[in-house]
């Protein structure tokens, strides 16, 4: 797989001594449903250190999204999160108060949407609201909070930043929208952000600039990145690892380098085998067969066993998530480099 990697500065040095800016372990986030429990979220953990960037990836379904509304606390009824830790530099999140999660949503944790109204208001000015999130959390004059505001929205390409703080929501392309809403999202130089598919609606040139953006962030201010998306050519020149997701589960978590040029789980493989490539000009691209499983009817083992080439009778129990390189994790009872050592 080929991808364009921007050149990277060295990260913010970190204090060994501090604790990780993200340590997820053991997630779940089940749905309650009239048709049954729908566990959408199981037995999710990794680690995310400061000025690190993940991606986290799947298909739509597999959870991802629901994985970064979990930690953000946003999990709305008929879903709750069941079990596991969300540890933010070392507190749980699961067991704080509603008012003491809300101090650190917006200010230390920030969340870009997918859809940018989730973020902004339809009925105010873009100088309002950004004027009022970066003074609900710093103590900053009228005139300071909109210079930053300006200032951010200039960082972001938004051309005439000035006129656009004028503007209301609905006075502004989708584009123009989802770059606001993630200008509000770095207003405060969070540690961590967690962006569900924000560039998805963006052409390639703004994207890039974001992409950009994003990384100087994590490397000048030390800011921790989940990034979610589907999207492997992007993962693979913004982030420090990747973890795919399956079917409410990670199936394998690695360097991005390790896991995109050695993929082990074969879900892994089919993704990027299904990517348009310039050395396969002229053939069709791959499919994976079959269907992502029912989550209120998995089956007893390994969720991708039927669409699964390698699948034995072994797969029909629960594969655990185990380390088959240094640092690369995968979660089957046939990783490549197993079939690899047998035919050698």
């Amino acid at each position: 797989m080929t991808a364009v990697r921007p050149v990277a500065a060295p990260a913010a040095a970190s204090n060994p001594a501090a604790p990780a800016t993200l340590e997820v372990r053991n997630l779940r986030t089940h749905f309650f449903t009239r048709a049954g429990t729908l566990p959408a979220v199981d037995d999710v953990s990794f680690t995310l250190e400061r000025g690190k960037i993940l991606g986290l990836v799947g298909e739509s379904g597999s959870g991802k999204s629901v994985t970064g509304f979990s930690i953000m606390g946003l999990v709305d009824a008929p879903g709750r999160v069941v079990g596991g830790q969300v540890l933010f530099q070392g507190r749980d999140l699961t067991q704080l108060a509603p008012r003491e999660l809300r101090k650190l949503q917006g200010n230390r944790i920030a969340m870009i949407f997918q859809d940018p109204m989730m973020t902004l208001n339809p009925v105010l000015r873009v100088d309002v609201q950004m004027i009022e999130t970066v003074r609900a959390h710093n103590k900053m004059s009228k005139s300071q909070a909109r210079e930053l505001a300006r200032d951010t929205l200039g960082m972001m390409g938004i051309p005439s930043p000035e006129e656009r703080l004028l503007a209301y929501p609905h006075q502004l392309s989708g584009g123009m929208r989802q770059r606001v809403a993630i200008a509000i999202a770095m207003l405060h130089r969070p540690d961590l952000i967690i962006a569900d598919e924000p560039t998805t609606a963006l052409d390639v040139t703004i994207q890039a600039q974001i992409l950009s953006e994003v990384q100087k962030l994590a490397q000048q201010h030390g800011t921790s990145l989940i990034w979610i998306t589907h999207d492997l050519s992007v993962v693979a020149g913004l982030a420090d690892e990747v973890a795919v997701m399956y079917a409410g589960r990670i199936v394998e978590h690695g360097k991005v380098d390790d896991v995109l040029d050695r993929p082990q789980h074969p879900y892994t493989v089919g993704l990027i085998d299904s990517l348009p490539s310039n050395n396969q000009r002229g053939q069709r691209l791959r499919q994976i067969p079959g269907m992502t499983p029912n989550l209120l009817n998995l089956p007893a083992g390994c969720a991708f066993a039927a669409r699964c080439a390698r699948a034995t009778a072994q797969c029909g129990q629960a594969p655990a998530i185990t380390d088959v390189l240094p640092g690369h994790q995968v979660r089957c009872f046939h990783p490549t480099i197993q079939l690899r050592e047998v035919a050698a």
